[in-house]
């Protein structure tokens, strides 16, 4: 083996050890809402959760959700995405959701899908139910 072919390698293993999604198709993950929400004008609010991390990690997260928005409020595509969170339906099943109600507007619906569940996860809005068992 070249070195450079374990170069690759080692760094493939270094990015799924440090996340959780390599290697994984988010399309048939299940998201589950950790965040709580309300109705405001026919728009979702979501309230950030208050960091549950603890040791050092903690200082730098309270700090970051102090000076971060506490109230989120998605436009129209995002909250019906969230509405459809229920910790039943995947990520393709919910990107079909937001095509049956806009049409052509949303398409590509798995990629724009995909792409607010993963800042949703990031932010820990939600969490996968497949990722949580384990």
């Amino acid at each position: 083996m070249l070195q450079e072919d374990a170069d690759v390698e080692s760094a493939v293993r270094r990015r799924r050890a440090s996340d959780p999604l390599a290697g994984v198709n988010l399309l048939d993950l299940t998201p589950t809402r950790r965040a709580e929400w309300e109705e405001h004008e026919s728009r979702v609010v979501v309230i950030r959760p208050e960091p549950t991390t603890t040791g050092a990690r903690l200082l730098l997260d309270r700090l970051l959700y102090q000076l971060s928005a506490r109230r989120i409020r998605l436009d129209e595509y995002g909250s019906h995405v969230w509405r459809l969170v229920d910790g039943q339906r995947t990520v393709a099943e919910i990107a079909a959701g937001l095509r049956a109600q806009f049409g052509d507007a949303v398409e590509p619906a798995e990629e724009r899908v995909g792409k607010l569940i993963q800042v949703f996860h990031r932010e820990e809005l939600v969490a996968y139910s497949e990722l949580e068992r384990t």
